[in-house]
């Protein structure tokens, strides 16, 4: 099966930016595509500093849905957001005011591997932060939080985050200069080994500063590699029964509103989607924000966010008049709670509702001949 590979490259255009990110796409382009994914054939994505966290998301998403090995180069700079302080890649357009609108979230990663094999996904990071940003990650770990870089249990994740530079200038991509070059030889290593080579050619130039980035994929016996295998077998029943009990087990040891026991919860509604029944999925999804709302988390915090923009793109794809209408009245209450990112959320759910109920209105014989509205499908 052919892989995948998603090259990204960005930092700020102007004055101001640490890193010229960019310059690592020529190296990196040179190398065969079979050795940057470690596959018999792959195709390749590049993006070379990208205007829009929008079109990054696209790509990264419709990379994240292809078969096979995904493998995933990121090099750029990290800034933080002034209103939830959370890390976010910097793109072209971001200023330190309008990072939460114009640089990629750094949990977007997170939550579009989330449904990706076991052991299919691998990235490689090289990353510069500002003072801020490295502050934060610098921070000693709190029980039950992600670390904030965390792209997700099931993905291999090596490389390094430079800290703030000590005198004015713009870096560069030290550590994806050195692992392209030695992609370059056309053989490619175990991705363990190709990462410590790669530190060993950087090491001279001080870097002994760096936040270094190692995590292996899932062990053998993780629990999410037989959920896995059952939903690429077809047995979608067996794939919620066992993360059911999974989910009940972490309740019991840590809490129900744990993370651990949320995680499960997540799973369970991703598996209804990929069991094809929208309307289910929906509805966990719902409840889910729900309950990160009871527990205090507010509003726009990342998880509540996502949980009700995936709510709403399941609810776009239930069919049933009567559950689009039931479904429906508890999302717009939802969605005025949560509004987030996209305008017009909310507007877009009580379009829909309008067109449904009335649809329900019509006599019967009536024939409706002006289009419909609210097409439009919220991410």
């Amino acid at each position: 099966m052919p892989g995948t590979v998603l090259l990204l490259a960005a930092s700020p255009l102007g004055r101001g930016r640490l890193v010229d990110a960019a310059s690592v796409l020529p190296v990196l382009a040179a190398v065969p595509p079979s050795v940057l994914s470690g596959a018999d054939t792959a195709n390749v994505v590049e993006l070379a500093d990208p205007l829009e966290p929008q079109a990054v998301l696209t790509r990264l998403r419709a990379a994240a849905a292809a078969p096979g090995p995904l493998t995933v180069y990121v090099a750029g700079e990290l800034r933080l957001d002034r209103r939830q302080r959370l890390p976010h890649l910097a793109l072209a357009r971001t200023t330190p005011a309008t990072v939460r609108y114009t640089a990629l979230p750094w949990h977007w990663f997170r939550d579009e591997l989330r449904l990706r094999p076991a052991g299919a996904t691998t990235l490689f990071l090289d990353l510069h932060a500002d003072a801020d940003t490295w502050r934060a990650l610098c921070e000693p770990p709190v029980p039950g939080r992600p670390f904030p870089l965390d792209c997700g249990r099931d993905a291999a994740v090596y490389g390094r985050v430079a800290p703030p530079p000590s005198r004015r200038g713009v870096a560069a991509p030290a550590y994806m200069k050195a692992l392209a070059t030695l992609l370059r030889s056309g053989r490619r290593l175990p991705d363990e080994e190709l990462h410590q080579r790669t530190l060993a050619r950087i090491a001279p130039e001080g870097v002994g500063a760096d936040l270094v980035l190692a995590q292996r994929g899932p062990l053998p016996g993780d629990p999410h590699a037989a959920v896995t295998a059952a939903v690429r077998a077809g047995r979608h029943a067996e794939a919620d029964a066992l993360a059911a009990r999974l989910e009940q087990a972490a309740g019991l040891a840590h809490g129900t509103v744990s993370q651990e026991a949320l995680h499960w919860s997540e799973v369970r509604a991703d598996l209804a989607m990929l069991a094809g029944d929208a309307a289910r999925s929906c509805r966990a999804w719902m409840a889910l924000a729900g309950t990160r709302l009871a527990a205090g988390q507010p509003a726009d915090a990342p998880a509540v966010e996502a949980a009700v923009d995936r709510a709403h793109h399941q609810w776009g794809r239930v069919d049933d008049p009567v559950r689009v209408r039931e479904l429906g009245v508890q999302l717009v209450e939802l969605r005025s709670r949560v509004p987030g990112r996209r305008e017009g959320a909310v507007e877009h759910v009580r379009r829909r509702l309008r067109v449904v109920q009335g649809r329900a209105a019509m006599p019967a014989g009536h024939v409706r001949t002006d289009p419909p509205q609210g097409a439009t499908t919220m991410p």
